[in-house]
C-alpha cells in the first residue's frame, strides 16, 4: 500500500524542483529568433546587391519557399519565411529545454 505522506513529500519536492529550474520563455525566444533571422536575411540581401559577384541568393532560393530574386513580393516572402523559421525553432527548442532543465535539475 502506498504511503500518502511519502507521496505528498515527493510531490512537494518535484514542485520545488520545477520552480528552481531555469525556464526559457517561449514568446520572447520566438520574437528574438524571428527578428534575428529577418535582420540576417535583410543583411544578406543587401550584401548580394553590393557584391553581386559573391551573391548568396542561390542559397535563399533553396531555403525560402516562394522566394525568387529580387522583387518586393519576393522580399516580403523572404521576411515571412524568416519569421516562420524563427518561430518554428522556438516552438521546438523552448519546450525541450524546459523539459530537460526540470529533468536534470539537482
Amino acid at each position: 500500500m502506498a504511503d500518502p505522506v511519502r507521496g505528498t513529500i515527493m510531490a512537494a519536492e518535484f514542485t520545488a524542483r520545477i520552480r528552481r529550474a531555469p525556464r526559457l520563455p517561449l514568446v520572447p525566444l520566438g520574437l528574438a529568433l524571428s527578428l534575428f533571422f529577418a535582420i540576417t536575411f535583410l543583411l544578406c540581401v543587401g550584401y548580394d546587391l553590393l557584391f553581386p559577384g559573391l551573391a548568396m541568393y542561390h542559397n535563399w532560393l533553396r531555403l525560402l519557399p516562394g522566394f525568387t530574386w529580387l522583387s518586393w513580393g519576393s522580399l516580403l516572402i523572404g521576411l515571412i519565411d524568416s519569421l516562420a523559421y524563427g518561430w518554428y525553432i522556438a516552438l521546438i527548442f523552448a519546450p525541450l529545454f524546459n523539459y530537460f532543465a526540470v529533468k536534470f535539475e539537482r
